[in-house]
């Protein structure tokens, strides 16, 4: 009887700590989940971006000026809306989960227009130089999750609204940009 009890007390232990890990992986590469305190999950919704590059007017009248290049999604706000005070993670889908994340992983802010969410890529001056990578990274920590995905947790979480892109670091052409984005509200 002894025994039975110990085997099931054991059995019990191990399916309640396995219980983190039971929310399934997103089904493909890029896509993100919002896991929730209660293990329920939000997928992010994803969009394909248009990169624009513009010039100021100084540059078409004399040569000199600055043009910009930046990542424009449409519509002014993400369906998905996350709290500030909630305890929320992201599950993201990676190739594997044995490259670094913060070299594939970007979790970035978006600049608020009336129809479009914009990310400044990279900008050129004719006096300040070129600058690339203008992103306004969101800084997190994360840790392997399943088979090929990684867990995230946001060190700061200020109001705002934010796009994740994850790179192929295996592949040579690059693909469509898809961002999945999401806004974290007071």
């Amino acid at each position: 009887m002894k025994i039975k009890l110990l085997l099931l007390i054991s059995v019990l232990f191990c399916t309640s700590s396995y219980a983190q890990e039971t929310v399934t992986e997103p089904d493909f590469i890029g896509e993100v989940l919002a896991l929730n305190a209660d293990n329920s999950t939000t997928p992010l919704e994803k969009a394909t971006v248009k990169i624009k590059t513009k010039a100021n007017a100084s540059v078409y009248l004399v040569g000199m000026g600055k043009v910009k290049t930046k990542i424009n999604v449409d519509g002014p706000s993400a369906r998905v809306r996350l709290h500030r005070g909630d305890d929320f993670k992201l599950i993201v889908r990676a190739v594997d989960n044995n490259t670094d994340p913060m070299s594939i992983i970007n979790i970035f802010q978006f600049e608020i227009g009336k129809k479009v969410r914009k990310a400044e890529l990279s900008s050129l001056s004719t006096f300040g130089g070129a600058s690339n990578n203008n992103l306004e990274l969101l800084p997190y920590t994360a840790k392997k999750y399943g088979e090929s995905s990684y867990l995230i947790t946001l060190k700061e979480k200020p109001v705002g609204e934010y796009g994740i892109t994850v790179r192929n670091p295996n592949s040579l052409d690059e693909k469509n940009i898809i961002v999945a984005s999401f806004a974290i509200d007071e």
